[in-house]
């Protein structure tokens, strides 16, 4: 048995080996992951005009798209409501996450073994979840999932950050968002043609590794009893609490 002292788990490092080793994820999840860039990129326009008529649906997600963006010198809203796909601050915010995405997805070569047969945000993500050559527990990636959970608790301290408003979003909203996005790349992986369904497997499998562990560097933020300290284990719970395998 392997020895996991709760303290151990402040270190973003050692919580991301952890975690790694409980998802078992390897470098042939990697593998699957660069492989899917040819086939993903193409598909971010899409996700993000998805993702942005999504949280344009409810009045509680648009509220964060209200604050006017440092680059935005036309004509702001006075409410949530007048907000719509049309308008040209969300029209702004979309075309330069786009021109983002598109800076990113340089091509890339990927060795034999791996290839198949055929928002900054979410954009900028979903580029980096298909693009890191290094999963390990030091990769910049994993400081970089980290950090996205800390910028939405409205924590000080990012210089692009500066100047503007106090960025505050519900980790309900956080969890939401990015099963929604899950949703829509395992559909839009499930329908490539030209993949057979071993790799279609493989590549869902290595998303949701990876969805799993972005969803507890989220969560550290927000939520106590995130596994980052040993006390955070003494949890009292009502009722018989389900079929929890860690109950008593």
């Amino acid at each position: 048995m392997e020895h996991i002292s709760a303290s151990s788990l402040n270190s973003l490092p050692e919580r991301i080996a952890y975690l790694s080793s409980f998802l078992s994820l390897t470098s042939s999840d990697t593998e699957a992951l660069l492989a899917a860039k040819p086939l993903i990129a193409p598909l971010i326009p899409t996700i993000l005009d998805a993702v942005y008529t999504k949280l344009l649906s409810y009045d509680i997600t648009a509220q964060a798209f209200v604050p006017k963006n440092t680059d935005y010198e036309g004509e702001t809203v006075k409410n949530v409501q007048e907000l719509t796909m049309e308008h040209p601050q969300i029209a702004l915010r979309k075309d330069f996450l786009k021109a983002r995405s598109n800076q990113l997805l340089a091509p890339i070569r990927f060795p034999l073994s791996i290839q198949y047969k055929s928002l900054r945000g979410t954009s900028n993500y979903l580029v980096r979840l298909v693009s890191t050559p290094d999963l390990s527990p030091t990769s910049s990636f994993w400081t970089y999932l980290n950090n996205v959970g800390i910028l939405h608790t409205g924590r000080p301290g990012f210089k692009h950050r500066q100047n503007r408003p106090e960025l505050h979003v519900a980790y309900i909203h956080m969890s939401v968002l990015l099963g929604y996005v899950t949703d829509i790349v395992i559909g839009a992986v499930l329908g490539l043609e030209g993949v057979d369904l071993e790799m279609k497997g493989r590549v869902l499998r290595a998303v949701n590794k990876v969805i799993w562990i972005q969803n507890d560097l989220m969560a550290r933020h927000y939520i106590p009893g995130s596994g980052d300290q040993e006390t955070d284990v003494k949890l009292s719970m009502g009722g018989e609490g389900g079929g929890c395998p860690f109950k008593g």
